[in-house]
């Protein structure tokens, strides 16, 4: 009776400490991108600092060289993909025109001949509208930059989240084994074992999806990026790592890096070979994923359904904007473990069980 007593009474502290922390995370949302930014790429990055700690590294020293690790790669990234990216978006919209042609060339007469629709885009009006507005187009980057000039304060906040970002970052990563021990020890004794179970479920939760969901996306982008490369595709790189990026949000990364591809494709005008070269590209790459890396690097025995995953990226994005959508999956993993100790409760309550309570056996008894 005792223990049925400090269970309930633990799952209401629990409750309420929920719901002060979202009610906190509610009012400070405005100035959290930074902390949680930084707190979800240090638990990312926790594994190999313990890993340099394990073979005497001080733990500090692996804390930088991991932050400075992920910053190169971050700004290699950046340095390779955005003006990749600008440039190849610059060539899509100079040669949209010939789709144009290409559609009422080909897929026009189609729809006239099978389905009775008669439809004919103009392209001359199309390339004109191009000519029209070219030029301010290009002018793009001197208007943000004069923006930026004239928005001060928010260049200085951006500079200073950039700067801030590292700097939690290490923190975080240094003192985290004192910040673990901490919170160990304030749990109060006959709920500690409970407690650290819960925890370790949760960090198990959290650890195989978010790791497992990154090398996913990373061994993707490579996938897709050879893939295109092999059938033929001048746009292969950016459409290949965007598509493996998406990948993180589910049938997302799929249909959008498809429909990249394909409008690629038909702006090269080289025919069926090559719609058919990414075609089998994208169909292996979802074979692949479905059934050999997803299984085996996320694992299905997490439990968080695609359609779970959009629903709380949706919400989350919906109720706390940037910072809702960062860490929706984290506390996705967090409200999973707390939903099977309730099923688990649930099922063992003598409510489901058709049992009386037994406050009620005692009550009778006396």
């Amino acid at each position: 009776m005792t223990s049925t007593r400090a269970d309930r009474l633990q799952s209401i502290v629990w409750a309420g400490a929920g719901l002060a922390l979202a009610g906190l995370f509610w009012a400070l949302g405005p100035i959290l991108t930074p902390f949680v930014i930084a707190a979800v790429f240090a638990y990312i990055c926790d594994p190999a600092v313990n890993w340099m700690v394990e073979r005497r590294v001080p733990r500090a020293l692996a804390v930088l060289l991991v932050i400075c690790g992920l910053g190169l790669l971050l700004v290699a990234l950046s340095l390779i993909l955005v003006p990749m990216v600008y440039r190849e978006g610059v060539l899509l919209v100079r040669r949209l025109p010939d789709l144009i042609e290409m559609f009422n060339a080909q897929v026009s007469p189609l729809l006239l001949a099978r389905l009775g629709i008669d439809l004919q885009l103009d392209a001359a009006q199309f390339r004109q509208l191009i000519a029209d507005n070219w030029t301010s187009a290009q002018d793009i980057v001197p208007i943000v930059l004069g923006h930026l000039k004239t928005g001060g304060l928010a260049l200085l906040g951006l500079v200073a989240n950039l700067f801030l970002i590292p700097l939690v970052m290490f923190y975080l990563l240094q003192e985290w084994p004192r910040i673990l021990a901490e919170l160990q020890r304030i749990v109060p004794r006959p709920w500690l074992d409970r407690t650290m179970q819960l925890i370790n479920d949760i960090d198990r939760v959290m650890s195989e999806f978010l790791r497992g969901q990154l090398s996913v996306m990373l061994l993707l982008a490579v996938l897709y990026s050879a893939g295109l490369w092999f059938a033929g595709l001048k746009f292969w790189l950016p459409v290949g790592v965007l598509t493996g990026l998406l990948v993180f949000i589910p049938y997302v990364g799929f249909g959008g890096g498809l429909v990249l591809a394909i409008l690629a494709a038909l702006l090269q005008a080289e025919g069926w070979p090559l719609l058919a070269g990414v075609a089998i590209v994208y169909g292996l790459g979802q074979l692949i994923e479905s059934f050999l890396l997803t299984p085996y690097l996320v694992g299905e025995r997490i439990g968080l359904h695609p359609l779970a995953v959009i629903f709380a990226l949706m919400a989350f994005g919906q109720l706390f904007g940037f910072v809702g959508v960062l860490v929706a999956l984290p506390v996705s993993a967090a409200l999973l473990v707390g939903l099977r100790e309730v099923r688990n409760a649930w099922f063992a309550s003598p409510v489901y069980l058709g049992e009386r309570p037994p406050v009620i056996a005692r009550d009778a008894d006396e």
